[in-house]
């Protein structure tokens, strides 16, 4: 079972690695602080980060916000306070590629206010995140910012790919079906065809 690390020393911000980045994946540094990813519910980080995420209550697993739906990427830049302390705190540990839980405590995210009307005040909210890509401010110049384009570029083919590969195989296992239920029938067929030339 992957190991719950503490990462606001309170027990505020607990994260679970749900996937692990490559050995050599890049992580948010002051070269490059803005981070992608998929939209935080109306936050933003300074570290320039792009990431995918899905927020649910704690309290009953209700999704309250996610980026899945509609596939759409979520940028800021860490350490300007712009988020909720718990996406601060917990995307400079991330890698890109990484995938992990994140377990905000009220203090950690929208406090004894809330968000409403999808956050009530005092929740510990959940969730789950994918650090896509790190790329330097707007103006710097880092050779790496291309190959995150490109990156970003070859992850959404091949997240379209796999749609298409997913809906073929549907398409052939529908297919096969019909083709075994024909070849059923047309057993039935042959024997009833049989059993009325020996009746003549």
């Amino acid at each position: 079972m992957a190991e719950t690390i503490d990462l606001s020393g309170d027990g505020g911000v607990l994260k679970t690695v749900v996937r692990k980045a490559k050995d050599d994946a890049i992580a948010p540094s002051d070269s490059l602080p803005l981070v992608d990813g998929t939209h935080v519910h109306s936050c933003v980080l300074s570290k320039h980060c792009i990431f995918h995420y899905e927020g649910t209550l704690a309290e009953n697993g209700e999704v309250f916000d996610t980026t899945h739906e509609d596939n759409s990427i979520f940028s800021f830049e860490i350490g300007q306070g712009a988020v909720i302390k718990a996406w601060d705190i917990a995307l400079r540990t991330m890698k890109v590629g990484e995938v992990a839980k994140l377990t905000c405590k009220p203090e950690y995210a929208y406090g004894t206010a809330g968000s409403p009307p999808e956050i009530p005040p005092n929740a510990t909210l959940i969730f789950e995140v994918e650090l896509v890509a790190c790329r330097p401010r707007k103006g710097s110049s880092v050779g790496s910012v291309s190959d995150e384009k490109a990156r970003l570029e070859e992850l959404k083919k091949q997240r379209e790919l796999a749609a298409a590969t997913k809906e073929e195989e549907k398409k052939k296992r529908e297919e096969a079906k019909a083709a075994a239920a024909a070849r059923v029938q047309a057993k039935l067929d042959a024997k009833k065809g049989k059993g009325k030339g020996k009746g003549k």
